[in-house]
């Protein structure tokens, strides 16, 4: 009896895992990683760069040492697993390297980002096998807060957190006005500013409430609960720190609450929010601290080994055409001819005459890359209204030249201007207010030709970017503006509205610049 449970015991023990084949399948891994990082290093070296200069995604740079972490803390527990060649993997891969094609194509940084990670885990996946791959689940997705992600949210954050200022503000009985992102009180003229979004802390206590809910939680709802309560608290957080800043100017003075605001902005908010988030979930944490991450021996039970090994280097040969083909695809593309013309000039306007460029304050739209630029001011003879065209036209685009995206176009970062709200707009354009100090209130149209279309889309120009850079079409982009500025008590609206109705057509005007007519 005492000998067939003894037997039965050494039955259940799992084989030992040679090292030399964990060692094996690492050595791979690297390989494959290394050169993957050497075709691609451009977006890797991208990715790094905006970790360290853009203060919105410095918490990425935790996030390598944190997988290490993660990965150490599954250590014991995967190497009761066996490493294996999933051949399946590549499909990763290959999706990887078609979404990278499409966001160099369209120039998407997102998307070529996120195309090099995913890439990096479809070699994973690949090379230590599915089993492996589930033991490494949240590792993997985690790393997916390596990709800069989240300023296209901030507007849409600058006016939650002037709204719920503005609620604040009642319940403190202090009288305000809001006009888009622009709150005004007895005590001075507020901007909650792209910088008061509060998107840097929001991202960062997303990615801990992620790591947090995995480490500290095993149930999914409190996981799920607690994730939800990593983005609500930083955004409620958020709006008592612009409504502080108000109601401390309006008590005191307006250079002590900016200058308060700045102190407690920078070193205490995030560990305000940090404190308060865990004081939220410490109660209900249910790891304990010695639990194991994974259950190494259920997944090896699970596990079935392939009779037949493939063979590595047939394997790695596969990747290394699946990530080459997008680049020499791109490559080939690129070398096509598209040109415009040496020289461009403001179109003449009937009704209209050229003056020199005074605007009430300094304001010019930015197309770095541009093959060429103009901006002139025009007026009515008549009316007096005034009105100023820019021109920016580019033979190509490519990484860097990009004629829409952050920072291209009528809003300049690190300016006195401020987006307040979208207007109506025309057919084939879009319409934003702009503010600067005085207040000096500037409304621009514009409109983008690309691929015969034209539109005021930044979405709908990305779409014909990719489609001419993929499918080979014309390259050449026009971008033209057209805006007028006022006083406050005054709208802007009229003289563009006739300036465009005296200008004609404005599709055969960027025909004409880009020299496709």
């Amino acid at each position: 009896m005492t000998s067939a449970t003894a037997d039965h015991v050494q039955s259940n023990k799992q084989p030992a895992i040679p090292a030399s084949l964990w060692s094996t399948h690492l050595k791979l891994l690297a390989f494959a990683s290394l050169g993957i990082l050497a075709i691609f290093w451009r977006d890797g070296a991208d990715m790094v760069r905006t970790w360290w200069s853009v203060s919105t995604y410095n918490h990425c740079l935790l996030i390598v040492p944190i997988l290490y972490w993660l990965v150490q803390q599954r250590r014991e527990e995967l190497a009761k697993l066996v490493p294996e060649i999933w051949p399946p993997g590549l499909l990763l891969t290959g999706i990887a390297a078609s979404g990278w094609l499409i966001g160099e194509a369209a120039g998407v940084s997102l998307a070529r980002h996120l195309g090099l990670l995913m890439m990096l885990q479809g070699a994973v996946i690949t090379l230590l096998g599915p089993t492996v791959a589930r033991g490494l689940t949240f590792p993997l997705a985690f790393s997916f807060f390596l990709v800069p992600f989240g300023e296209e949210f901030v507007p849409f954050l600058q006016m939650v957190t002037a709204k719920l200022s503005m609620l604040f503000l009642a319940w403190a009985d202090i009288p305000a006005f809001i006009d888009g992102i622009f709150i005004s009180t007895p005590t001075g003229y507020f901007e909650v500013a792209e910088a008061c979004s509060g998107i840097k802390f929001l991202i960062a206590m997303f990615a801990y409430g992620a790591l947090v809910g995995n480490v500290c939680f095993q149930s999914w709802n409190r996981r799920i609960l607690f994730l939800i309560a990593a983005v609500i608290v930083p955004i409620l957080a958020n709006g008592v720190r612009a409504f502080g800043t108000i109601y401390i100017a309006h008590h005191t003075s307006l250079d002590f609450a900016v200058g308060f605001d700045h102190i407690f902005y920078g070193w205490f908010f995030f560990a305000f929010v940090l404190i308060v988030l865990m004081a939220i979930g410490w109660p209900f944490f249910d790891r304990k601290i010695d639990d194991a991450m994974i259950d190494g021996d259920a997944l090896a039970r699970r596990q079935s080994i392939p009779s037949d090994r493939q063979h590595p280097v047939k394997i790695l040969a596969v990747m290394a055409a699946i990530l080459l083909t997008p680049v020499l695809w791109i490559s080939v593309l690129a070398a096509q001819e598209s040109t415009v013309p040496d020289r461009i000039a403001l179109p003449d306007v009937a009704g209209w005459e050229r003056v020199d460029y005074q605007p009430l304050y300094p304001w010019q739209p930015r197309f770095a890359g541009a093959s060429h630029q103009l901006l002139g001011r025009y007026r009515n003879p008549v009316t007096g209204m005034e009105a100023d065209l820019a021109i920016a036209v580019y033979d190509r685009q490519e990484d860097g030249r990009e004629i829409v995206g952050y920072g291209q176009g009528a809003l300049v970062p690190e300016t006195e201007w401020s987006r307040n709200r979208a207007l109506e707009a025309p057919a084939g354009g879009s319409a934003v207010e702009l503010i600067a100090p005085g207040p000096v209130v500037r409304d621009v149209v514009s409109f983008y030709r690309i691929g015969g279309k034209l539109t005021g889309s930044g979405s709908v120009v990305k779409l014909e970017t990719l489609k001419s850079r993929l499918l080979g079409g014309p390259q050449q982009a026009v971008a033209i503006l057209v805006s007028s500025e006022t006083r406050r008590e005054e709208s802007p609206r009229i003289a563009i509205d006739a300036f465009l109705a005296d200008l004609g057509p404005v599709d055969k005007l960027a025909d004409a610049m880009a020299g496709l007519r």
